[in-house]
């Protein structure tokens, strides 16, 4: 049988009693990184006093070697106790496990998913949007077209859009959308179950302001729902990328982003200088 089991993703007492029974009675462990799975199993025996079998075996399979995993696999392997875990939160989501699954479903084997610690749904209800559809892109590309249409998707998809970001790229996401959207509310969760743990509310520009450069740590961005455009709506950077008057680009831009003209068009001239 299969079982995925969620890990904590900061705070080591998310543990379930369900994940630490299921830990405690694996035959092999799954994991995205051995040494994060080995890890925690000392804390969670240190603490929580869990007791593993002794003979336990540990397999790397991660994003990068779960294809091949996956095709050396025969149905058998599944007649002990397998548990798949990723490092933190719910496997699937935005990690590894999910082919796992589809590998039982196809073969007709057993398998289980635990409910648990997850930072997509603990950050879509920090933020306090009302709006109860949702949609998860996970981590944007890095760059080029497939990011600007990754982030026109969340910004015009027509409900609250949740996105990971990295330390490394939060200022860029959030001056991307400051750019396209400088009204749109937004909420960045930081952190999430940890120290430092911290919610922040308001514009990207905002948020930036409060921010002060100060980066560091895990982060989920929240956007509020927004008017919904069909994949060929033009937008805000085709606009820009016309040769019109200022007046003219700010009424359009105004059109599709709610904005006022006069906003936008002091906007243009402050970016413009």
């Amino acid at each position: 049988m299969l079982t995925l089991v969620p890990t904590p993703i900061g705070n080591i007492a998310d543990i379930s009693l369900r994940a630490m029974s299921a830990l405690s009675e694996a035959d092999t462990l799954l994991c995205e990184d051995t040494r994060v799975t080995k890890k925690l199993l000392h804390l969670l025996a240190e603490r929580y006093s869990l007791q593993t079998k002794e003979n336990q075996k540990f397999i790397s399979i991660h994003s990068h070697n779960e294809n091949d995993f996956i095709a050396a696999l025969e149905p058998s392997f599944f007649e002990q106790n397998v548990v798949y875990v990723s490092d933190a939160g719910m496997p699937g989501v935005s990690d590894p496990g999910v082919a796992l699954v589809r590998y039982c479903i196809e073969n007709g084997l057993e398998y289980d998913i635990l409910p648990g610690a997850n930072a997509l749904l603990t950050a879509y209800v920090g933020s306090g949007f009302l709006d109860t559809k949702m949609l998860f892109l996970g981590f944007l590309n890095h760059k080029g077209s497939e990011r600007e249409s990754g982030l026109n998707e969340a910004l015009y998809s027509g409900y609250t859009t949740i996105l990971y970001e990295s330390p490394h790229r939060l200022e860029k996401l959030l001056k991307e959308i400051h750019e396209s959207e400088p009204s749109r509310p937004i909420c960045c969760a930081k952190e999430l179950s940890k120290k430092f743990q911290n919610y922040f509310h308001g514009t990207a520009d905002e948020i930036l302001a409060k921010l002060d450069g100060n980066f560091k740590g895990e982060w989920v961005v929240v956007i509020s729902s927004g008017q919904k455009q069909s994949s060929s709506a033009i937008t805000q950077n085709d606009i820009l990328e016309l040769e019109l008057p200022k007046k003219v680009q700010a009424k359009l831009i105004s059109k599709i982003t709610g904005e006022s003209t006069k906003a936008c068009y002091q906007r243009l001239l402050e970016d413009h200088t």
